[in-house]
């Protein structure tokens, strides 16, 4: 590439138009090359090179972000250096989501999307800065927006974020989505009954809730714990996120649980399952046996009143829990499924059975259920020989 002139000089054929592109305040231009798309970006060198390590360390944490590939630098006398990323496939803007005409309900979308990756940048300790519709890119997920970081330029990272830092950001994503919908409302771009502000406030509100929801203490009956903790936690799964550590502090009107939550990655569950118990399991079933581990772990420290390590915690689930568990599928029904999806969905038959209760019916009692009720009416295994075609 012709890196010694400045980028919006750049004459070459790999050189490509983008019609649906984000607003920059810098000059970007698109190349493709060996098949690749790649969206270059020209900027003063310390922010670039600033950039790109928040880039790297956003895809460390597993937030949605644009796929940082290199800077150029040293481009000659008085040059900007030239961020370079991979242009984000299949997505869109949030002009283009106003505009289609599959975009029902377009606000309320965008929202949960852009709000969505605020929460997740925060747990990570992430500080955006520049929160905004134009610094996000969207992709449709059946039926619904995620949000992917574009510009992470006023980004900082800090082992954790105060509440005023958090209260901040969000102020300036409320203040930059406001002035973004009164840009598309000049233009006759917005769709009728859309208010601005209405939208933008509602922003700040639905950022709380999901905060809350992700982070708040609660307290539980004694009888419930169990069955209430495997609530709270496959919440959090259902909206992306996973927990990190489960605690139970006992308190004069019940047992106070506390979840440090986190992004949840792609394998990042099944790798930890393996590692920690040796039982190979797809990522939704390592998930919710991760949940069961957690719940475990803090009814031992709550029971023993004393601090339980992880490795600790899981080898006695292995042998208290899960081994009896498998043990004790009858005979004619082995092979039915496998081990992890059995214990999976005893967790999902005890979940319901104590949700109906009121209560934590147990596991024991929740797997004599499923092994009557639920288990015989899986498929029987196929027949080697049959599937060889012998």
């Amino acid at each position: 590439m012709p890196w010694s002139e400045p980028l919006e000089e750049w004459q070459d054929e790999r050189l490509v138009e983008i019609r649906q592109r984000g607003i920059s305040r810098h000059v970007v231009r698109f190349v493709a090359d060996d098949g690749t798309l790649y969206a270059l970006k020209s900027i003063s060198e310390r922010l670039a090179r600033r950039e790109y390590r928040l880039l790297r360390a956003l895809a460390d944490v597993g937030v949605p972000a644009v796929e940082v590939v290199g800077v150029a630098v040293d481009l000659g006398p008085g040059a900007d250096a030239v961020l370079v990323t991979k242009f984000l496939t299949f997505a869109t803007t949030y002009r283009a989501v106003f505009s289609s005409p599959r975009g029902g309900r377009a606000a309320d979308k965008l929202l949960d999307a852009l709000v969505e990756l605020l929460a997740r940048l925060h747990l990570s300790g992430f500080f955006w800065g520049d929160c905004s519709l134009s610094n996000t890119l969207f992709r449709f997920d059946a039926g619904t927006l995620e949000a992917y970081l574009v510009d992470a330029e006023t980004s900082e990272r800090h082992p954790k974020l105060t509440d005023g830092q958090r209260k901040y950001d969000v102020e300036l994503a409320v203040e930059r989505v406001y002035g973004e919908l009164l840009d598309l409302e000049s233009g006759d771009l917005l769709p009728a009954g859309i208010d601005p502000l209405d939208v933008a406030e509602e922003l700040s509100a639905r950022y709380e809730r999901l905060w809350d929801e992700l982070t708040r203490e609660e307290i539980i009956p004694v009888n419930e714990q169990r069955f209430r903790i495997a609530e709270r936690l496959r919440r959090l799964n259902e909206l992306g996120f996973a927990a990190e550590e489960v605690e139970l502090i006992s308190t004069p009107a019940g047992n106070r649980l506390r979840v440090r939550t986190r992004v949840a990655e792609s394998g990042d569950d099944s790798r930890k399952l393996f590692l920690r118990t040796g039982i190979d399991a797809g990522e939704n079933q390592a998930r919710r046996l991760l949940n069961d581990i957690a719940s475990f772990r803090a009814y031992l420290e709550q029971k023993e009143r004393r601090p339980v390590s992880e490795i600790v915690a899981a080898n006695r689930w292995l042998s208290e829990v899960y081994d009896p568990v498998v043990a004790a599928i009858p005979d004619d029904l082995r092979g039915r499924l496998a081990p992890a999806e059995v214990f999976h969905e005893i967790l999902e038959h005890r979940w319901y059975a104590s949700e109906r209760a009121g209560r934590d019916v147990g596991t024991t009692a929740a797997a004599r259920s499923y092994f009557r009720r639920v288990l015989p009416q899986a498929p029987e295994p196929l027949d080697q020989g049959a599937a060889s075609g012998a």
